[in-house]
């Protein structure tokens, strides 16, 4: 039985690694070849897309999705933006 555990719990690490791949490189095609056309700026340093990049990479998948999320509502013209590291 240990090994069936064992085994589930590498398909779910390598699950977890292939989609955190995945959402990298689609923010990367976002920042490439999307943002460039998009009038407005980011008013935080780091970006809100290198943001959610960080904070995927740092927290997870879900984790990091959820902190990225609440970073692009915070990013608003009422927002004073600056500098905002993923914790």
């Amino acid at each position: 039985m240990g090994g069936h555990r064992e085994r589930t719990a590498r398909i779910a690490a390598c699950n977890e690694y292939l989609l955190k791949k995945i959402l990298i490189y689609l923010l990367d095609v976002y920042k490439v070849c999307i943002s460039p056309f998009i009038p407005t700026e980011c008013r935080f340093y780091p970006t809100c897309s290198t943001y959610m990049q960080e904070a995927i990479q740092k927290k997870g998948v879900f984790r990091g999705l959820v902190c990225g999320l609440k970073r692009i509502l915070r990013c608003n013209p009422f927002s004073r933006g600056g500098y905002d590291p993923v914790k």
